[in-house]
């Protein structure tokens, strides 16, 4: 660390000496000066994210109750990447040189931008409160993950839980899971609500009013801004949802026989934990990928997702890729758990890319796989010499869901399976029950993406919601908009909120998926009909050469480019939700159909 900041010293001194003695307009003396600056933390800061990514891997893929030998390892990487980030010499360095960032290149200063974003997580004017932190996010990563879900007093994986819920009709037994999939949420209470304090208390170290307008500032956006983006969404897609809540609630009803409809859907009904998804509700004749997957392996589900990538001109991932993930769930009979939550990681910004997941052989897994990959493909393309370390993100946040989910949509459209033999040619299929099983996955997840989760982390972050309100908001936030509710009164020693992966460890940044929901429908549409002119809802990516070649030219420029002109760029079009409710549409009249003569219990927008 020592000899970075003396290397870091040379380059104030070079620019104090008269780095910057070239006239005449010619900046090429300041350029020059900031280049040197950004190199050498560019360098350090890769170095340490392969030591803090190495330790953070470890705590999610091996995770002993007691063993505290890589909380012990992440902590001290952690402290060592905050120390580095959040240094006042970088700090002041990066300050000096964006006074002045009209004489700088626009790479220059996106990565000075993005120095300072880094920084403000982690300051030094307060390194106590940023080491309390990381030691808390630490201690909550490994509670999450390492607590024991029971039903009826036996050990089960959240898997078995997901299994029950999507597909058991027994309402004791659905009501055992659902609740057992809550109890972890009781020992995160007490976390949650401290590293809200913590979190709040960092990045207001170096300005921010929240951590919520914190992380909403990486969009180039205030917290206001994204509100109301949040919201327009949401009410443009609320008709849709009106109408697909009051179909849920008379169909569920019938599949578990019951006589009186409630107003609200209770959330053991619903086949996810957190109502996000409602798909299984509706089987479409004739496309059965669970039965075609049953003989296939959990490995075969990965290669699979690989396949399709190179089919469109992607490399073969890396051998690293195959040797360092962690793919599949835990042996039976392990003395460790692991991260039960999938995801893409990209240790070293260059080629040493792995995914976390418990791939079994099923549908959900085989749409996760091909979605993960996306993310692996979108490093790998950003990994090149055009594309500063600092740089190497996605154009933000919501590209990355974005491209990763649109390629899991596309490997499960007929035209897709049917080309891989996955269901057989010409199979006579309701299209109608095929799009309002699309409409349970996509459109219901934007209110619980857009409402429930943005706004209870908003209220938690930027309004400081007392502790002791935490599980009444969530609800309220539930039923408000999702039209769902609990099955008994869920008391504040209850912390239902903290049961989601994100609230604890991907914090104030949910609506990245609502974006990308949004981003994906946009991308689908212009590729379905400008490259591949076929209807939206059936298409066939696998082998074109030319849609790859526009995915690629979206992901190759990583947070080098701007993200609203990419998209206007490569569609013609800024952020919009038209293209959803156009794939949508064709499911208003059928629904408003089935529901005839039913009881709407959403209220209609005004």
């Amino acid at each position: 660390m020592k000899k970075h900041l003396i290397l870091l010293s040379g380059v104030v001194l070079l620019f104090s000496c008269g780095g910057n003695k070239s006239g005449n307009g010619d900046n090429k003396g300041l350029q020059d000066s900031v280049q040197a600056y950004l190199d050498t933390y560019s360098k350090k800061y890769q170095e340490l994210s392969i030591i803090d990514n190495e330790a953070q891997w470890k705590s999610n893929t091996h995770i002993v109750e007691g063993d505290t030998t890589n909380a012990t390892a992440t902590n001290r990487a952690e402290e060592e990447m905050a120390t580095f980030t959040g240094s006042a010499e970088n700090i002041e360095m990066a300050r000096h040189f964006l006074a002045q960032k009209e004489k700088l290149s626009d790479l220059q200063v996106k990565q000075l931008n993005s120095i300072l974003y880094k920084a403000a997580n982690n300051p030094a004017t307060i390194q106590d409160i940023v080491k309390a932190r990381i030691k808390a996010e630490t201690k909550q990563t490994e509670k999450l993950f390492g607590f024991d879900f029971k039903i009826d007093g036996k050990s089960v994986s959240a898997n078995d839980i997901d299994e029950i819920l999507a597909n058991e009709k027994d309402m004791g037994k659905r009501l055992k899971a659902w609740e057992a999939s809550k109890e972890v949420g009781k020992g995160l209470k007490d976390g949650l609500v401290n590293l809200r304090n913590l979190r709040n208390k960092t990045v207001q170290g170096l300005g921010y009013k929240d951590y919520f307008e914190y992380q909403v500032s990486d969009y180039g956006m205030t917290t206001q801004e994204m509100i109301d983006m949040l919201q327009k969404f949401n009410k443009e897609l609320y008709p849709l949802y009106r109408e697909l809540h009051t179909y849920a609630r008379y169909e569920f009803a019938k599949k578990y026989g019951v006589k009186e409809v409630p107003d609200m859907i209770p959330a053991q009904w619903l086949p996810n934990r957190w109502g996000q998804d409602w798909g299984s509700l509706v089987d479409v004749k004739g496309i059965n990928l669970d039965s075609a997957l049953k003989t296939k392996t959990p490995e075969w589900i990965v290669k699979q997702g690989e396949r399709f990538y190179v089919s469109l001109g992607f490399p073969a991932l890396p051998q690293t890729f195959w040797e360092k993930s962690d793919l599949y769930p835990a042996p039976k009979g392990a003395n460790y758990k692991k991260n039960n939550h999938a995801s893409a990681w990209h240790m070293d910004y260059d080629k040493d890319v792995r995914s976390l997941m418990s791939v079994e052989a099923n549908s959900e897994w085989y749409e996760t796989a091909h979605h993960e990959l996306g993310h692996i493909y979108y490093y790998l393309s950003y990994s090149n010499p055009d594309v500063p370390i600092l740089l190497r993100e996605g154009a933000n946040r919501a590209y990355h869901e974005a491209l990763g989910s649109m390629m899991g949509m596309a490997a499960m459209q007929k035209p897709f399976m049917e080309n891989l033999d996955l269901i057989p040619k010409n199979t006579k299929t309701d299209d109608m029950q095929k799009l309002l099983k699309e409409a349970l996955n996509y459109v219901v997840f934007i209110p619980f993406s857009t409402g429930t989760m943005s706004m209870f982390e908003h209220d938690i972050y930027a309004n400081n919601l007392p502790a002791d309100q935490f599980n009444k908001r969530w609800w309220e936030l539930a039923a408000q908009y999702q039209g769902i509710a609990p099955p008994t009164t869920r008391g504040e020693e209850y912390c239902d909120a903290a049961t989601k992966t994100h609230i604890n460890d991907d914090p104030a940044q949910y609506y990245d998926y609502a974006l990308s929901y949004v981003l994906l429908f946009q991308v689908h549409d212009y590729i379905s009909k400008n490259i591949l002119h076929q209807d939206p809802h059936a298409t066939n990516y696998y082998g074109n050469k030319e849609v790859g070649k526009f995915i690629g030219e979206i992901m190759k420029p990583g947070a080098s480019a701007d993200w609203r002109k990419l998209l206007k760029d490569k569609t013609g079009s800024d952020l919009s939700a038209k293209a959803m409710l156009d794939y949508f549409a064709p499911l208003m009249d059928y629904l408003k159909k089935e529901n005839a003569g039913r009881k709407y219990t959403l209220p209609e927008l005004k």
